[in-house]
């Protein structure tokens, strides 16, 4: 089967659909959520009975801040063991990048003397030269003298050497 490409329109008209189908599904949940939420509201907070008199009244407030304070502990003991997980969390966080190690950027490669580098690492305080040639020992160069009759006359030379070429032609 040779793959097509799809219609801007028809691609246009299937995201559209699947646009409408997503936002019917999220409505839904809402009125799922809300539905949940009244149903758990009107099981654990019935709706007051305020007919009665002062004592009847007295005693429904009191059980009333009863349930509010076990509700206030129960709120303090999950925070305290949210606190506690997401510390656990942060600790093994930072175990995993001790494991894994820290990964060092590339250098970049600047340009400096070797002065200028102590400089800036020892400080101002710190002369110190880096100039190597200063440091080192002088040597006087010993001169040696060729003799000079050796070289001779460059032109008896040639001489010489033209009568070699007459000898090999002669012959």
């Amino acid at each position: 089967m040779s793959e097509k490409k799809m219609n801007s329109s028809r691609r246009h008209h299937l995201k559209s659909l699947i646009l409408q189908i997503a936002q019917k599904w999220l409505d839904q949940e809402k009125a799922e959520d809300v539905a949940a939420k009244e149903a758990y509201m009107a099981e654990k907070c019935p709706p007051p009975t305020l007919s009665g008199d002062h004592n009847t009244l007295m005693e429904y407030c009191k059980k009333l801040h009863a349930i509010i304070d076990r509700i206030d502990e129960e709120r303090y003991d999950i925070a305290s063991k949210v606190q506690k997980a997401d510390k656990e969390i942060e600790d093994l966080n930072i175990k995993v990048v001790d494991l894994r190690g820290v990964k060092k950027p590339a250098l970049k490669k600047v340009r400096m003397s070797a002065d200028t580098m102590l400089k800036a690492l020892l400080g101002s305080k710190h002369t110190v030269n880096m100039d190597l040639r200063a440091n080192l020992k002088q040597v006087k160069k010993e001169v040696k003298e060729e003799p000079t009759e050796a070289a001779g006359d460059w032109r008896k030379n040639i001489e010489d050497k033209a009568d070699r070429k007459k000898m090999f032609e002669t012959s």
